[in-house]
């Protein structure tokens, strides 16, 4: 069978765990080179390199904060320099923040928005800048159902979210004449670490499942098959465009069950 990825470099931001290393794994199993990025979990990046490694991709480990953007630049030039230019950006990497409204202080919304917009918009321009000048490439945001479904005590995280769509969209008008395609998905609740560790009540985990149209959580792997896609030559005419991946979640309205009058979980 052949490989649509292979020995074309890829890299995904927030590789160590979750849809991230999910990501990563499918790239090599198309024959990809995986860049692995990720901040301050070295041994789950390590696992996210060894299931690379085991269905016959190459990964290589990139130790970087996204909010710092010296070191952003430097991760870029090393990979372009190092080991080839990148064909696809996956942009998973996530900051939360789970504080009423009312409690956030402007230092956290900095925190949030500098990893989940600000670091983000400056990786994709530095690594579209890179594609322009081969007149080809991809890049893919990993949004949230938070972007349009208003959740209590995710303002934060839901706005920024918001930001990385809009900028889906624009990134695709203004590199769509570079031959750059710009899309996102959106997923809506997937068995991660993150949801997990967010809403650690099984309580709470079988009552959202059981307001979800399809009746359980996403797995990591179905939104990595949906990145792979929107990467790969079948979907060459698909650009600026926001997937679901949300069992229908999306289509229901605002407002889970397992909050209380009081917004806490």
């Amino acid at each position: 069978m052949d490989k649509e990825f292979l020995d074309q470099i890829v890299l995904v931001t927030g590789a160590s765990r979750g849809i991230g290393k999910a990501v990563a794994t499918a790239f090599a199993q198309q024959g990809a080179k995986v860049i692995i990025n990720y901040l301050g979990q070295d041994a789950k990046a390590k696992e996210t390199l060894d299931h690379v490694e085991a269905v016959g991709g190459k990964g290589w480990l990139y130790r970087v904060d996204l909010s710092r953007l010296d070191e952003v630049a430097k991760m870029v030039e090393q990979v372009e320099q190092e080991i080839g230019p990148i064909s696809v950006l996956v942009n998973n990497a996530a900051a939360f923040n789970r504080e009423p409204f009312l409690e956030v202080a402007v230092e956290e919304l900095d925190r949030v928005w500098n990893a989940n917009v600000r670091g983000m918009f400056y990786l994709s321009q530095q690594v579209a800048r890179c594609m322009s000048k081969r007149r080809k490439g991809n890049i893919i945001h990993v949004s949230s159902i938070g972007a349009r479904l208003a959740v209590m005590n995710r303002s934060v995280y839901c706005a920024s979210k918001g930001a990385m769509e809009s900028l889906t969209r624009c990134m695709a008008l203004d590199l769509a004449p570079y031959h750059i395609r710009v899309n996102a998905v959106s997923p809506g609740v997937i068995r991660t670490d993150g949801l997990l560790d967010g809403m650690p009540d099984p309580a709470m985990q079988e009552a959202l499942q059981s307001y979800v149209p399809g009746g359980r959580f996403g797995e990591p792997e179905e939104v990595a098959q949906v990145i792979v896609f929107l990467a790969s030559d079948a979907a060459a005419y698909i650009n600026g465009a926001i997937i679901p991946v949300d069992g229908s979640l999306g289509a229901r309205e605002a407002g889970f069950p397992y909050q209380t009058k009081q917004g806490k979980e």
